[in-house]
């Protein structure tokens, strides 16, 4: 579970988004930071029983810095008013699939698979998923999958409007074959983020979410 001072410190940041506050305030800032390291600690070891390749992280892997990058951004807001923790077997600055926890007041979420993979990790990809076509639409399409995530995100923010090159129309797996990320998600109530349950929550959609990182893991790595 999370302190219910992690999540006021959330709400008050994104009414405060400036460096004076920020300073004011990094006494609270930096125990919020270790109460999420601390339940990445224990998502890690519980997940770690059904996919032991993320056995090895540390929360210093799988964090994202709260400075946000605002070089080439309108919105020069100095800080983002999440955090956010990716758990891969390559850390957050590796290529491979992983497991997202998203800890924002009214908008946190559970997600996994692959943001934007490069060029050829999304051709191996979809070269995996056509070849693949019915191991893929079982995952995807498994009561214990959508029951949690429904299906990938199709977003028009996350696929092509036509078919890639080398890929038909009629393909039946057009549908995933557009997408350039291959991402499911599933909301979590603030409610749920102070509970003494949430460990095995987000571990059990976590684990919901499995055979999709282990398909494509192996695409990107063969």
């Amino acid at each position: 579970m999370l302190q219910q001072s992690t999540v006021q410190f959330l709400r008050n940041l994104k009414k405060n988004n400036k460096k004076e506050w920020f300073d004011a305030n990094r006494t609270k800032y930096e125990s919020a930071k270790k109460d999420v390291e601390d339940l990445s600690v224990e998502i890690i070891k519980r997940l770690s029983h059904t996919d032991d390749s993320i056995a090895h992280l540390q929360p210093k892997d799988c964090m994202f810095r709260i400075n946000r990058d605002v070089r080439f951004s309108k919105d020069k807001s100095p800080y983002k008013t999440n955090m956010g923790v990716y758990f891969s077997k390559g850390g957050k600055k590796g290529i491979n699939a992983g497991y997202y926890f998203h800890l924002e007041p009214g908008s946190s979420f559970v997600a996994g698979g692959l943001w934007m993979p490069m060029p050829l990790e999304l051709k191996k990809v979809r070269q995996e998923i056509d070849y693949s076509w019915d191991e893929f639409s079982k995952i995807t399409g498994s009561k214990k999958f959508k029951s949690v995530f429904g299906d990938l995100d199709m977003s028009n923010e996350s696929a092509l409007s036509r078919p890639p090159k080398g890929y038909e129309a009629d393909n039946p797996a057009i549908s995933y074959l557009k997408l350039k990320s291959f991402i499911a998600t599933t909301k979590i109530k603030d409610a749920d983020l102070t509970s003494k349950d949430l460990v095995k929550k987000v571990t059990v959609h976590f684990e919901s979410l499995k055979p999709l990182i282990d398909f494509l893991n192996r695409a990107i790595e063969e």
